[in-house]
């Protein structure tokens, strides 16, 4: 069975190619080549044809954008080099917000030698319209005479990013209002834009009568669950990849004023009243030019916990760069001031170690970034982390690792390292030029996924955590002791095991991504989603992922996004666009969403869905199934769209 959303309108075709705003995300340090198949004559062409749509721009501004574009873009974009998105991941995002990624976001270091002329040069021809011509309306405000909309009977549903305690992504039956015969009833309810941008990928959350979301545009919203309406809007000063958490209450306190919790991607962490959208508290969480904030934190007995990470990463491609010197750390704030408790960092403070090629100072240990959400242990006062690959020499003992962190003081309990010597950075995808590599490079295979804690049928808890190796793994909660692990699919730079897993009733179910990265494997790929045996690893069932993706460009197979469980249903986006409700005891599949499609959504602009391949898993709440669709990097399909679906 296959759902199509229908549209009144067709989708705006929008024209420009997206300059390096892909890197806004590369998803738990993945970056490789471009697949052999996205032949580099054929990008080059989409190229020139662009210049065709320029008709609103000036003859000398596009002359300058074409030039400027040519001298500092075209080598990376052109030929499809690491993240550097093709021609046809065009639109959506605008020039004002090409400016600010070159002005102040992680593509700084590298237009520093542009004038302000030619940023906006640049990012008008790129997107093919000035800057000021917006491409979706602004969001539909709730009618004024609702001020009031805020319920106290109605604190958090869900437990974070994680959705329960365990960071498991676990959805009670009762708060999921969903069952076979109403699974079968679902039917597009409304659907919010998400102006300018390629991503949907920020999970929203929900309390007090509202949905709430962030955006790649920088906006975090309180919606209206039944019309889409918004109460409020904050617009943080970066784009907001995280997830949105909202702190709790006792049901029924009028008085009660909840905090919204979010991170940006110029490694801001934030928090707005939950009421009315007003700030709290802003905190930048590094002094590292390059942080960024990439998971949702954890909130727990008034402390949050924010995992940083970093886009130093793909800095390190060029040779001119002083690679490297971030480190990943877990900070503890008070959630009620943004006031810092303590600070766990998970490498040593790097050294100078000689000069690259290029005649650069290199330095060394660094990178080890936390990509996604602490999972809090309230029973052993951890906090538990999964962390990404070192970005240069020497190699450290906590970089690809499953650590322990004391709640109390920040001191690492136990570790337990999955893959050592893994020492990688964008030099390394490099076919010349490459002199920031590592001389004995990895094969980047961080933590991007979450870990979570589940109980086995032995009575036993595991710590569970997937990798980008396509390999899972349990260990002991109290030791760190590797229990076990199962390789469940072949693994790779884009992942394997990539957002997020979860768990349930003695199992735990693993999406796998395996998508082509135009590399050479000594397996095949083994893209679906996979239920485990939580005590012993062993395969229950296997979904292999269908190939649905036809004529669709940048379509790709597989499953790289979180996902979540009922204890009857897992709800599953793909990177082909579709979302998958499979049966928790034998993976049959029940229904199928196709959310790739053009949409009239609810602020009055048509959007598209497109690839689920980041940390936003799909919710369902009371009959809804609430789903973000889009990812516009790594070939995936672009898109800017939040969907409700309803069994009403």
């Amino acid at each position: 069975m296959r759902d199509r959303v229908e549209s009144r309108a067709p989708m705006r075709a929008v024209a420009g190619i997206l300059l390096l705003a892909a890197l806004l995300l590369f998803g738990a340090g993945s970056f490789a080549q471009a697949p052999a198949s996205e032949d580099a004559a054929a990008r080059q062409a989409q190229v020139a044809a662009i210049l065709d749509r320029h008709s609103n721009l000036t003859d000398q501004a596009r002359a300058l954008g074409e030039a400027t574009y040519k001298q500092v873009c075209a080598a990376c974009h052109d030929n499809g080099v690491n993240r550097a998105p093709p021609a046809s991941a065009i639109g959506y995002i605008s020039p004002a917000a090409i400016v600010q990624i070159l002005t102040d976001g992680p593509m700084k270091a590298q237009a520093a030698g542009l004038s302000a002329e030619q940023k906006t040069a640049v990012a008008e021809f790129l997107a093919g319209r000035m800057i000021g011509a917006a491409t979706a309306s602004p969001t539909k405000m709730c009618a004024a005479g609702r001020k009031a909309w805020f319920d106290p009977a109605q604190p958090p549903d869900l437990s974070g990013w994680g959705l329960d305690a365990n960071n498991a992504h676990a959805i009670p039956t009762v708060l999921a209002g969903l069952d076979r015969t109403r699974i079968a009833k679902l039917r597009l309810k409304w659907s919010l834009a998400f102006p300018d941008v390629l991503y949907a990928r920020s999970q929203p959350t929900l309390a007090g009568g509202a949905i709430f979301v962030g955006s790649d545009n920088g906006t975090v919203y309180a919606l209206d669950p039944a019309s889409g309406c918004a109460h409020w809007t904050y617009h943080a000063g970066g784009p907001i990849r995280s997830g949105v958490v909202v702190g709790g209450w006792k049901a029924g306190d009028a008085a009660v004023r909840p905090l919204v919790y979010f991170g940006d991607m110029l490694g801001r962490a934030y928090a707005v009243d939950a009421r009315t959208g007003k700030l709290a508290w802003q905190r930048a969480m590094d002094k590292h030019p390059n942080a960024t904030l990439t998971a949702a934190p954890a909130l727990r007995d008034g402390v949050l916990y924010v995992a940083v990470s970093s886009l130093e990463e793909p800095a390190a491609g060029s040779p001119t760069h002083e690679c490297c010197t971030f480190r990943g750390s877990l900070v503890a704030l008070d959630a009620a001031t943004g006031r810092e408790k303590w600070r766990s960092w998970m490498v040593d403070q790097p050294v100078a170690r000689g000069k690259n090629t290029a005649g650069t100072t290199l330095y060394g240990p660094s990178g080890v970034a936390i990509w996604s959400t602490p999972l809090i242990d309230d029973k052993r006062g951890l906090a538990i982390v999964a962390t990404g690959d070192n970005y240069s020499a020497p190699a450290t003992k906590l970089s690809d690792s499953i650590v322990a962190i004391d709640l109390k003081t920040g001191a690492v309990r136990w570790s337990y390292q999955a893959t050592g010597s893994d020492m990688w950075n964008a030099a390394c995808g490099y076919s010349a030029g490459g002199g920031n590599c590592p001389d004995d490079a990895g094969p980047d295979y961080d933590f991007g996924s979450a870990p979570i804690m589940a109980r086995g049928a032995d009575g036993h808890d595991y710590v569970l955590a997937g990798q980008k190796s396509g390999i899972l793994y349990a260990v002991d909660p109290d030791s760190g002791v590797l229990k076990w692990k199962q390789r469940v699919g072949r693994g790779g730079v884009f992942g394997g095991i990539h957002f997020g897993i979860a768990a349930a009733n003695g199992k735990v179910f693993v999406p796998m991504a395996d998508m082509a990265d135009g590399k050479e494997y000594d397996q095949p790929a083994r893209p679906g989603v996979f239920a485990l045996d939580v005590a012993s690893g062993k395969e229950v069932w296997a979904a292999p992922a269908g190939d649905t993706c036809a004529d669709r460009p940048f379509c790709q197979p597989g499953y790289g996004a979180a996902i979540s469980v009922t204890p009857d249903f897992v709800l599953a986006g793909s990177m082909d666009g579709h979302v998958c409700i499979f049966d928790a005891a034998n993976g049959k599949v029940l229904r199928d969403i196709d959310t790739a499609v053009p949409y009239v959504t609810v602020n009055g602009s048509d959007a598209k869905g497109g690839s689920m391949a980041g940390g936003s898993a799909p919710i369902a709440w009371h009959g809804k199934l609430i789903v973000t669709s889009g990812y516009g990097g790594l070939g995936k399909m672009p898109g800017n769209v939040m969907a409700v679906y309803a069994a009403d």
